[in-house]
């Protein structure tokens, strides 16, 4: 049994359903069926908006007597100890106390879809020659951001800092979630499960300047051995995965710049069966 995936979720959770065509004693067995049924995962939905702010960043410029130029870097841990950068904000020049533009990071690329999977929140002043200095950080989850919500704050930590310091530092600002926010967003499946369709309507150009159907180099080219030109070929790639999402597979199919039997006169604007309704039934 062959399918499409269209023809799956075009059956709205109901599965497809098809005959089995079987080899050897069970090719006789003509009842057996195969039911195909789709299921979306939730997670490819879920995006996660937020605002962050920091306050009372450490200075880093000119030996801790000028600024800092922070960046925030958001990293999700691995299986093996490593961590993945996923989202870095942008530079805010000589800013103790920034703001950084909102951002929306999905939930898959964030953290897998594992809201418990440890996240960490990196602050680092910008440098020019790529050695940013490290300002402090923190280690989080997804789950404890939504339910934290806007206005929790969290101590950013320099362990080299506080292992030089020892019980006299406390942190070297502190970042404040001004705004999280989980948001479900519909997806193409979200829009097919509830009835909508796709349409298909294809136009052929028939002008000279496509060349003659005797020329190989011609987009009309009538191949000897019966391959398809790359009008065809074109009209099948496209066709063959729209028509699973339209209900009853008719597409209006026109051309121009073609002399139309039996006049031969010139038309720029002609339904390809030559009838009047420009309706076709299937892509074939």
């Amino acid at each position: 049994m062959e399918c499409s995936l269209g023809e799956v979720i075009t059956q709205q959770g109901k599965g497809l359903t098809r005959h089995l065509e079987g080899s050897g004693k069970s090719a006789r067995n003509k009842k057996q069926t195969i039911t195909i049924t789709s299921e979306e995962l939730i997670s490819n939905k879920e995006h996660l908006n937020l605002t962050i702010c920091a306050t009372k960043l450490d200075a880093k410029d000119w030996w801790g007597l000028g600024s800092s130029d922070p960046f925030l870097t958001i990293s999700k841990s691995g299986e093996y100890g490593q961590w993945t950068v996923v989202h870095r904000t942008e530079v805010l020049k000589r800013n103790l106390n920034p703001n950084w533009k909102p951002f929306t990071l999905s939930i898959t690329s964030l953290c897998n879809a594992d809201h418990q999977r440890a996240l960490k929140f990196s602050v680092e002043d910008w440098n020019l020659n790529g050695s940013h200095s490290h300002i402090g950080e923190f280690t989080t989850n997804v789950a404890e951001l939504i339910e934290g919500g806007a206005g929790q704050k969290f101590p950013l930590v320099s362990q080299k800092k506080k292992k030089k310091k020892g019980n006299k530092y406390k942190n070297s600002g502190v970042l404040q979630i001004s705004k999280c926010l989980l948001e479900l967003r519909p997806t193409f499946l979200d829009y097919i499960s509830n009835g909508t369709e796709m349409s298909f309507t294809v136009a052929i150009d028939f002008t000279a300047s496509n060349g003659s159907p005797q020329d190989p180099n011609s987009l009309h080219y009538n191949n000897p051995t019966g391959a398809p030109n790359q009008y065809i070929t074109a009209i099948k790639a496209v066709g063959d995965i729209i028509q699973d999402y339209d209900s009853d597979k008719m597409f209006p199919a026109l051309g121009f710049g073609a002399r139309i039997p039996p006049s031969g006169q010139v038309s720029h604007e002609f339904f390809l069966n030559l009838t009047q309704d420009p309706y076709c039934s299937g892509v074939d």
